[in-house]
């Protein structure tokens, strides 16, 4: 593990709360959490890029709201002029039961 450096973090009460309830909940540590969160903000803002996972080093980072699978899956292109619509018959025939 890298060494880390180490400073004092002054916080608000009620945000160190916030933040304690949250680590609580995402089963982190304080510390691991805030950590989490800086390197997310950083990443978001395009100024950290870390090639290994999270800051925790973790291969798995724990997703965010914005990011799941929706987040990340390819819009459907649009149809071409003239093709078919799904569920339409490709064959001119008349569909089953109409």
């Amino acid at each position: 593990m890298a060494d880390k450096h180490r400073f004092l973090l002054r916080l608000d009460q009620k945000v160190h709360a916030a933040l304690e309830k949250w680590a609580a909940d995402d089963l982190r540590s304080l510390n691991a959490q805030i950590e989490y969160l800086l390197a997310d903000a950083l990443k978001r803002a395009g100024r950290y890029k870390d090639t290994l996972g999270d800051a925790s080093g973790s291969p798995n980072p724990t997703p965010t709201a914005q990011e799941g699978p929706t987040a990340t899956a390819a819009p459907k292109p649009a149809p071409e002029e003239g093709a078919p619509q799904d569920g339409a018959p490709q064959d001119g025939a008349p569909q089953e039961g109409a």
